[in-house]
């Protein structure tokens, strides 16, 4: 993975504008934020709940980490289907219901919204589409300002709606350090456009099977990698807890199994570390992707501006990767098949 070279593909071309849209999203709707944070801190919700598929809802993951970590309110994954196909008689008057998607087109997503909307919660969309159908059914709109995105695999538009997921996450607990170093994110996305990890696309050229482990808010990005790896790649990948992998998963690990661990700062980071080498020694193939003052990593992490914000400059790195780890495959990471960019489902 040559930094200099721009190979004819969607997918490297977004994920490489990615800092420029991080960028443009963090000039704008600043009093918006703060409105919606100061709302949420003046009536506090009942519950949180957040509706999402897909990347959108690995976003989802990473967002309710933060906010749970900083701010203490509990929140949870809703499965849309109660809403739409069992009609379940949920309490949802005073809820936060949060959506991301990059299209805001798919039912499954804007009817649920809707119906809490109607029925007295507070509604937030992290969307692309400042026009589309999910934004115009809640009380709150919040554009991720990435741009036109061609490539079936989120790239750009899953960065920006982290950003935008940690943005609401700050304001609602009016973390104003962590606002001010939001805005250092762009630069620390650059350096990790230029980051090597070049030495992981001959062990993922012919792979199979693929374990990714992360833990804490890093854990979203080992399920966004698993899925761009399955997606881009035709490479059947699962993502663990690096706390869950020795219930069961475990198990797999054979001679030469791969495994990419991402081990960013924060508490998580050590335990992460000691786990890459105890499957190596139990003969796994693993890639560590650990800052540079680890010594035993095998692909560098660009660091943060907070520890916080390190699983957004990982996944940066990590997508250039894919997409050459698919190239190398001889598959198109813009035109996966059987996919589209739009997924409409009830």
């Amino acid at each position: 993975m040559n930094p200099t070279y721009s190979p004819p593909t969607f997918m490297y071309e977004e994920a490489m504008a990615s800092a420029i849209q991080v960028a443009v999203q963090l000039a704008a709707d600043q009093d918006r934020y703060a409105a919606l944070g100061a709302a949420l801190r003046e009536r506090a919700p009942h519950g949180t709940v957040t509706i999402a598929r897909g990347s959108s809802d690995h976003a989802a993951g990473y967002m309710a980490y933060l906010i749970m970590a900083r701010s203490g309110h509990l929140v949870t994954s809703l499965p849309m289907s109660l809403l739409t196909l069992y009609q379940a008689p949920l309490a949802m008057e005073q809820m936060l219901a949060i959506s991301i998607s990059q299209s805001g087109r798919s039912p499954d997503l804007v009817d649920p919204m809707q119906l809490l909307q109607n029925a007295g919660a507070t509604t937030v969309a992290l969307v692309n589409d400042a026009t589309s159908p999910l934004a115009q059914a809640v009380g709150w709109t919040l554009p991720l300002h990435a741009g036109p995105e061609h490539s079936v695999a989120a790239t750009k538009s899953f960065i920006c709606s982290l950003v935008a997921g940690a943005r609401l996450a700050a304001h609602w607990g009016d973390h104003q350090e962590f606002i001010a170093r939001l805005h250092a994110l762009p630069e620390a996305l650059h350096e990790a456009c230029q980051q090597d990890w070049s030495a992981a696309i001959e062990p993922l050229k012919n792979a199979h099977k693929l374990m990714v482990i992360g833990r804490g808010p890093g854990l979203a990005i080992a399920n966004e990698a698993a899925l761009k790896f399955k997606e881009t790649c035709a490479i059947q990948a699962e993502a663990f807890s690096g706390a869950e992998v020795k219930h069961g998963p475990m198990a797999l690990v054979d001679e030469a199994y791969p495994m990419l661990v991402f081990a960013p700062r924060g508490p998580t980071q050590n335990s992460l570390v000691a786990l890459a080498a105890e499957m190596r020694g139990r003969g796994a193939h693993v890639l560590l992707a650990a800052p540079a003052n680890v010594p035993s990593r095998d692909l560098t992490l660009a660091t943060a501006p907070h520890e916080d914000l390190d699983p957004i400059t990982a996944i940066q790195s990590f997508y250039l990767l894919v997409e050459a780890v698919a190239r190398a495959r001889g598959q198109d990471p813009d035109r996966p098949r059987h996919l589209s960019k739009v997924t409409s489902t009830r």
